[in-house]
């Protein structure tokens, strides 16, 4: 727990009241003999824009319209959500302090057995209407969080529409998930320009896999586009709303896991933030605002998956990651050239679990970040060589 003011003590505490889920549920009807329904949801609740959690994952305070038709065949989710402010060294849901003035409304549908049969296919669009511009947000540990303190340090209100296509399946023995997002609308205050721009990004995603017997092999690939020209009126860099991303090895990349502070560029601002893929220049995934004025992000990794017995299984993975365009980090860092190598992220994990049940899960896992040029302009250090580490044990107990 880092806080702002150098004077306070090295041994802090920290307290909250946060709710994750409180919801009620209400079943409006049966629609067919096959007991395809529709229902409706309220109260703080989960959800899941996409298969992996790209764009929208999180427990926030909602409505949702939700149900099937077709023997469970076809899926289809309606829903409104008002995001409240989240814990800033938990991360967790408060409920003491007031809504963000920030929405999101959804509409998806599944349809199972298409385009070929064992694959789900889902069209989803999102809308996320912002107007905290007027707001300023400090953290519990001091930092400003709204607006981010890049640029003309101006607040932003901005509207922006996901338009996607997400998959989820088998294609004879081999395993594919896919996900593609446009993004589009308005940003009513550029950091760079201090004038309103139109915002223009994507992003694709895909990772293939193979079992044989006990083992899992996978190949990932992501692409999140970067803004080339930050002075012009054209915002390219892809941002999600809330990402909370099962790819790659999320569970122990370095990358995905730590948070990564830009320094020398503005203040309080990381690169990518903790549980989150994309180099979205964010004061906080959980407090600030989506930014669309980013260097985007590139990522090819190979990963394998051993269930050593029913209760043990080992996870590695290896990454690469680019930088898709730093022009807007050379702009914020007054540099002629940055390289758009990152680096390779090396991770690997022992999960146990005792009961081969879900209700109890123990990690063990370790990260290392073997920095590329990109990084190192960066992050220059004594020996320009030095490698990164991460080490994370946790055990998650659920009834």
């Amino acid at each position: 727990m880092l806080s702002v003011k150098p004077s306070a003590p090295s041994h802090r505490t920290d307290s909250f009241l946060g709710v994750q889920e409180l919801f009620v549920d209400y079943h409006l009807r049966n629609t067919s003999d096959r007991y395809d329904f529709e229902s409706i949801r309220v109260g703080i609740q989960p959800f899941q824009s996409d298969f992996r959690g790209f764009l929208f994952n999180d427990q926030q305070l909602g409505v949702r319209f939700f149900g099937n038709r077709d023997d469970n065949r076809f899926q289809f989710n309606l829903a409104a959500f008002w995001r409240l402010e989240k814990d800033t060294n938990s991360g967790l849901n408060s409920v003491i302090q007031r809504p963000r003035d920030d929405w999101v409304f959804v509409a998806n549908a599944y349809r199972q057995d298409f385009l070929i049969p064992g694959f789900t296919s889902q069209v989803t669009a999102v809308y996320n209407r912002n107007r905290e511009g007027n707001r300023i947000q400090i953290d519990d540990n001091g930092f400003p969080v709204r607006p981010a303190l890049l640029g003309d340090l101006r607040g932003r209100k901005y509207d922006v529409v996901y338009l996607g296509y997400n998959a989820d399946g088998r294609i004879g023995r081999l395993n594919l998930t896919a996900s593609a997002y446009g993004a589009l609308g308005q940003d009513r205050n550029s950091f760079f320009t201090s004038r309103p721009a139109q915002i223009r990004a994507w992003f694709g995603a895909a990772e293939l896999s193979y079992d044989h017997d006990w083992m899992r092999f996978r190949l990932s690939g992501l692409y999140a586009s970067g803004d080339r020209h930050p002075y012009d009126n054209v915002e390219n860099g892809f941002d999600a709303i809330f990402e909370n991303p099962i790819f790659a090895g999320a569970d122990t990349s370095y990358w995905i896991r730590q948070s990564i502070p830009f320094a020398g560029g503005g203040r309080a601002i990381a690169i990518s933030g903790r549980n989150g893929i994309l180099n979205s220049l964010r004061s906080s995934k959980e407090e600030g605002q989506s930014n669309f004025n980013n260097p985007g992000t590139a990522l090819i990794g190979v990963g394998g998956d051993f269930d050593l017995t029913p209760t043990t299984r080992l996870s590695t993975n290896v990454n690469h990651l680019w930088f898709a365009d730093t022009a807007v980090l050379q702009t914020l860092r007054n540099e002629g050239s940055i390289p758009k190598s990152i680096g390779w992220d090396l991770s690997a994990a022992a999960i146990w679990r005792p009961k081969a049940t879900q209700n109890i899960v123990a990690r063990l896992s370790a990260a290392v970040l073997a920095p590329g040029k990109g990084f190192r302009d960066l992050f220059a250090n004594k020996s320009q060589d030095r490698q990164y580490y991460s080490i994370l044990a946790n055990v998650i107990v659920s009834y």
